[in-house]
């Protein structure tokens, strides 16, 4: 029998919400969680990309808290988003679209009646008079991105919008103002990133002392972003007494998250509802083998002559990325690049580009990817094969969802071979090899190309098209040993030496 929203015994206020968001039935992550957290269980979830983790956790949050207190404010709130830490730069809050309940917020053009913008615009939406000081910060959301921060506040806009509870979301990179004064006026649910939270509680802005309920959501990136010391801290400042209720979602869950559980989490729920191997049916898969010098003109004739919505093209490194884009419009191709070196402005340019339709193809490094929540991507390209094979699962689960069809093409060369039977291990799955490839350049011609760019060509490698020597050259342990870029600030920077230079 089929679980509703009703069976999960949620208050009225968030079923009003969800009905007229036309939500009904919820997905397996949400129907197995929802009841252990409104217990008030520490969960351990593992779930992978699109399957409605926020709502899991976002829906009895506000029911525990509104049950708890009442505020006559009918008013959620919302600082202006900022950057996963002061260091780094983004975009602007992204408002995602969804028509098909997976954790996210209705369409930017629907109304939420009883829920105002706290500081739209940067701007307070209510008088000085209006502030809360009775009002602690109860709930902390922590993500690895301002994007996915984004997101999740739209969440409970969306979904707390018929009760009192107010929340906003802060990340780096923009003014601390607006969002030390939503602190100020008073909120109940906090989503941030680590860099900012840690900086705003050192100026004393903020006071963790109340939390009831500590969330970490997208576990796994936290870690590979290096945020595992700014999490240790952020534990340390919640209370002891009694125990915050703390949920740890992840999409996969390495050995090291497993621990990182076992320090946060007493007693928990393990809530599984697809293994970390597992690719969607729906996914048709495949791999061209291909030189490092050749994968411009391969992605360049794919998009040309391929039916697709949607194109998200990962790439290894933010670099590698603008290069990609440079490469797509000399072809007459509109494309974007979204990575940790863009502005705020930018990523908010691209992803509201390639949501709308009007740009096609987003090149995306890993860590920006984890904000993208679009339904209507319909082909995922990896232009470089990730040395972790979890990682791949991720990226591929972008696209096929909310009941559609989707293509997953990878591009292997001869060095990315060892991580392309990581990822056959993993998933179990053999990748079918196609051999429809395009009529390359011969060598004399792809090395006049790199001139009339401006560029020197390299000595490159017999096999694999990379380098070995020379100007521009790059160099790459066989398994996954990228050299690090001592000049990259964030946390998207792994990267071979040459691919800081600009060469194709």
């Amino acid at each position: 029998m089929a679980v509703n929203f009703n069976d999960l015994r949620l208050s009225e206020p968030l079923l009003r919400a969800l009905a007229t968001e036309g939500y009904t039935t919820p997905t397996p992550i949400q129907a197995q969680a929802i009841p252990h957290v409104l217990a008030g269980k520490d969960i351990l979830g593992i779930a992978q990309t699109g399957t409605g983790k926020t709502a899991a956790f976002a829906l009895p949050i506000l029911d525990r808290l509104s049950q708890k207190r009442h505020n006559p404010s009918p008013s959620t709130t919302d600082a202006l988003p900022t950057s996963e830490d002061s260091n780094r730069h983004g975009s602007r809050r992204v408002q995602p679209q969804s028509h098909s309940f997976r954790g996210r917020t209705a369409s930017p053009d629907r109304s939420y009646p009883q829920a105002t913008s706290h500081l739209a615009y940067g701007r307070s939406a209510h008088s000085p008079s209006s502030r809360d000081h009775g009002r602690h910060i109860r709930a902390l959301i922590l993500a690895p991105t301002r994007e996915l921060a984004a997101q999740i506040g739209d969440s409970f806009r969306a979904y707390g919008r018929h009760t009192s509870l107010r929340h906003a979301v802060i990340f780096g990179g923009v003014n601390q103002n607006p969002q030390t004064r939503a602190v100020r006026e008073g909120i109940d649910i906090l989503v941030a990133t680590p860099g900012r939270l840690l900086d705003l509680v050192n100026q004393q802005h903020i006071d963790l002392r109340h939390i009831e309920v500590f969330v970490l959501d997208e576990a796994d990136r936290m870690l590979d972003m290096g945020f595992i010391h700014d999490i240790r801290k952020v534990a340390a400042l919640l209370p002891r007494t009694p125990h915050p209720q703390t949920l740890l979602f992840s999409a996969t869950m390495p050995a090291d998250i497993r621990q990182l559980a076992a320090t946060l989490l007493r007693d928990p729920v393990s809530v599984q509802v697809a293994a970390v191997s597992a690719t969607a049916d729906r996914i048709d898969q495949s791999v061209y083998f291909v030189d490092k010098r050749n994968k411009p003109y391969l992605l360049t004739h794919l998009l040309l002559n391929t039916s697709f919505t949607r194109a998200l093209v990962f790439t290894r490194t933010k670099h590698g990325a603008d290069r990609v884009v440079r490469k797509l419009y000399q072809a007459g191709i509109q494309a974007a690049a979204i990575h940790g070196n863009k502005s705020q402005s930018q990523r908010l340019r691209a992803m509201e580009g390639f949501r709308s339709g009007r740009i096609p193809v987003l090149i995306a490094s890993d860590i920006a990817s984890r904000g993208i929540d679009i339904d209507e991507i319909s082909h995922v390209i990896n232009y470089d094969l990730p040395n972790v094979p979890e990682t791949y699962v991720h990226r591929i689960g972008r696209t096929a969802r909310a009941g559609a069809e989707g293509a997953a093409i990878a591009f292997c060369d001869h060095e990315e071979k060892p991580y392309l039977k990581d990822i056959e291990k993993l998933t179990r799955i053999p990748i079918p090899v196609r051999n429809d490839h395009p009529p390359y350049p011969s060598r004399a011609e792809h090395e006049a190309t790199l001139r009339a760019e401006g560029v020197t060509p390299r000595h490159q490698h017999p096999h694999s098209g990379g380098s070995t020597s020379g100007r521009g050259g790059q160099r790459q342990n066989t398994r996954g040993g990228q050299h690090r870029s001592p000049r990259s600030g964030s946390g998207d920077h792994t990267q071979s030496r040459g691919q800081r230079r600009r060469h194709w």
